[in-house]
């Protein structure tokens, strides 16, 4: 009666041995696992580590062959006006790339978007606000309709935004009769439309409201991504849509909203260019804006295949390309050379993001 049941002890005593053989298989795993995995699983954890590394060895390469001007306030600050534009359209780049899309537009967008707030301001004589809304207006709608083709219609990114460039950018050009308005139109009527180009000094350093925006944008976006259900559902989508979809997320919607602002985020770069450049060309069309936010985004490690990246990292991969501008226009270098170190940070960019991705794999 009181005899202890030792059928069930041999039982009792394996499952012990799994359990400590599965911890000590753990504690492996997790303790002793070679430097070259460790690195692996920090960059995959911070995608901004490695361009922030490029960055910082990029300034000190060029500080040292130039000398200490490039290291003043003044250079590194024109740097920043200089990215503004950029920075401000890779942050647009960047949440469409975080969905496993690419938006090809997005830079006539921009253009579209400037060139309907120049005209309802100078040509209409409608109040600058007003004008500004109605540009704002228009990069959404642009956004939304690359959106609903992505997310309804389920026509493959690429395809759709290539198709989208055409209209937009034939549009721009058949609005404006391809007529530029010049500074001195737009600030006979008003300075809202220049307001990103007003600056300001600290110490030496010189800002412009630009610069203010596009790292306000960026760290309001960040923190969305972050620290939101919406950001979180981004990166979800980008990642495996379909698992995302199976544990509820409105996948559509997501891509939806994604395109959407993009859109507006253009046209805020449109606003910020106006200021920028003073004139609004129609011509600026066929500048390779839209090449130069993918490239911010993709040297930032902003993963092509979706669901992975910082768009701080996007931030820094813009002021990679201007500090590479400004270092070799100051060594009095062929600029040439910005082409050709451009295209090999994408492609190293491109290798250490599938290299970091085996680590997930």
């Amino acid at each position: 009666m009181g005899e202890p049941n030792t059928a069930a002890q041999p039982s009792q005593e394996f499952e012990k041995v799994l359990v400590n053989s599965s911890t000590q298989v753990a504690s492996f795993d997790t303790h002793d696992k070679t430097a070259v995995q460790k690195i692996q699983h920090f960059l995959h954890s911070t995608p901004a580590a490695v361009p922030f590394i490029v960055l910082i060895a990029a300034i000190l390469i060029f500080g040292i062959a130039i000398g200490g001007k490039f290291f003043s306030s003044y250079t590194l600050t024109l740097i920043l006006q200089q990215i503004a534009i950029v920075g401000i359209l890779g942050a647009a780049q960047t949440l469409v790339i975080l969905t496993a899309g690419i938006d090809l537009s997005i830079g006539v967008i921009m253009v579209l978007s400037a060139v309907i707030m120049g005209n309802c301001a100078v040509t209409y004589g409608l109040p600058a606000p007003i004008a500004i809304f109605i540009g704002f207006v228009v990069g959404g709608a642009c956004g939304f309709l690359n959106g609903f083709l992505v997310s309804r219609v389920k026509l493959p990114p690429f395809i759709v935004t290539l198709g989208t460039w055409y209209v937009i950018m034939s549009t721009n050009f058949i609005y404006s009769a391809n007529a530029t308005i010049r500074e001195a139109d737009v600030t006979a009527v008003t300075q809202m439309l220049h307001l990103f180009g007003v600056s300001f000094k600290v110490g030496s350093a010189v800002f412009t409201l630009g610069v203010v925006m596009m790292v306000v944008l960026v760290f309001g976006l960040w923190y969305a991504l972050n620290h939101t259900a919406w950001g979180r559902h981004l990166y979800a989508v980008g990642d495996d849509p379909e698992a995302a979809k199976l544990s509820g997320i409105r996948t559509s919607r997501v891509l939806l909203s994604a395109y959407t602002l993009a859109g507006l985020i253009a046209a805020l770069a449109a606003w910020v260019s106006i200021g920028r450049n003073g004139s609004i060309s129609p011509s600026a069309a066929v500048t390779d804006y839209n090449l130069q936010a993918i490239t911010a985004a993709v040297i930032g490690g902003i993963s092509l295949f979706g669901g992975r990246g910082s768009i701080l990292g996007t931030l820094i991969g813009a002021m990679i390309v201007g500090v590479v501008s400004m270092g070799l226009n100051m060594l009095g270098a062929d600029p040439q050379w910005k082409v050709f170190l451009t295209g090999v940070l994408i492609i190293t960019a491109v290798a250490i993001d599938q290299w970091i991705r085996k680590v997930a794999g």
